[in-house]
């Protein structure tokens, strides 16, 4: 069995990961924190896991929860896990970082995204990019992971394909994507209030966006291109759901590919993914619901002259939480889908 801890599991994310290694046979819970909660109940914060916690308190982080310890996952907000990482990657085997602190390598780009500068840039490059799919290899090699964030990882997944053949223009790329409220975090704001989120659908973050980076980094490796020949234009919108995520993207195509084509080089492209479906259809994020898949689709548009990917997830499984154990059975040498679901839940 390999020993693992959560820091900052009182929140959606940190649920999710607790409801998943309840389910998994080889990792074994050593300790959950929550400081905003330390000593509340996990069964009274969340009712769900009563079954799988009874008795266990969320616990205030202390350096001595890591000893004999193999894995932690961190589910901080961001900036947090940043002061934490120096003593984690001394302290256990792997760590799988859930926030954006070492998501981007450039670390110029904190201080325009984040509004401040990285503490400890050293550290980047120990970090692989958590996306199984596109960057196995890399995760396989490493220690530590960052996981990507959920709009970055549903619209990776949904332009991959296109962007690896060299099938459209890396400039110019326009995402228009929707995650549920769940995407917002548990700690109650004004903006995701019943009353505010309630037959309402509103675009956030505009311009300004603290995932487009990561989007426009993830296009630039793929491309095995320089980041400066990249634009992404992306707006994303808060829907009136729970969980979930939908992304449209809209790019300029280099050729004359027609959608029968493009459909079969997605297939082709996923065909050993376990974790992502091709779809003839138009992807729902009712299909993905509690699902680690990503559902993807693409279509020709002749008339207009784009290429339209789009891909559905849901935003705390494969966004989130489910790809942050997906890559934690990665490290650990396990099975890649060992604990986790590819089939959504339904209705």
């Amino acid at each position: 069995m390999t020993s693992v801890g959560i820091i900052g599991a009182s929140g959606f994310t940190g649920a999710e990961l607790l409801r998943l290694i309840a389910a998994h046979p080889d990792f074994d819970l050593a300790f959950a924190t929550g400081d905003s909660q330390a000593g509340v109940a996990i069964a009274d914060l969340y009712p769900s896991l009563a079954g799988a916690y009874a008795g266990l308190e969320f616990t205030t982080y202390d350096d001595s929860l890591l000893d004999g310890v193999d894995l932690v996952f961190c589910g901080l907000p961001h900036g947090a896990s940043q002061a934490l990482m120096p003593t984690l990657v001394q302290k256990v085997k792997w760590v799988v970082d859930l926030a954006a602190d070492f998501r981007l390598q450039d670390a110029s780009l904190y201080p325009q995204w984040y509004g401040d500068e990285h503490p400890c840039p050293e550290l980047l490059p120990q970090f692989a990019y958590g996306l199984p799919e596109l960057y196995r290899a890399q995760i396989a090699a490493a220690s530590t992971v960052a996981v990507p964030g959920c709009y970055p990882t549903c619209t990776s997944l949904a332009i991959a394909p296109l962007i690896v053949n060299g099938l459209v223009h890396l400039d110019g790329i326009v995402v228009d994507a929707a995650s549920g409220v769940s995407g917002a975090g548990r700690p109650p704001k004004p903006n995701t209030t019943f009353c505010t989120v309630d037959e309402d659908y509103t675009a956030y973050g505009l311009l300004n966006h603290r995932h487009t980076p990561e989007i426009e980094q993830n296009v630039a490796a793929l491309a095995s291109a320089a980041a400066s020949s990249v634009s992404v234009l992306f707006t994303p919108h808060l829907a009136p759901m729970n969980r979930g995520m939908l992304a449209t993207c809209y790019l300029k195509p280099t050729g004359t590919k027609n959608t029968a084509q493009l459909l079969e080089i997605y297939e082709a492209f996923y065909a050993d993914e376990q974790f992502v479906v091709v779809t003839e259809g138009s992807p729902s994020t009712k299909a993905c619901l509690s699902s680690n898949t990503a559902h993807v689709t693409v279509r020709n548009d002749e008339r207009t002259g784009h290429i339209v990917a789009i891909g559905a997830i849901d935003n705390l499984t494969k966004g989130a939480s489910g790809q942050a154990v997906q890559c934690a059975n990665i490290l650990a040498g396990l099975p890649e889908a060992t604990g986790l679901s590819s089939i959504g839940v339904y209705p």
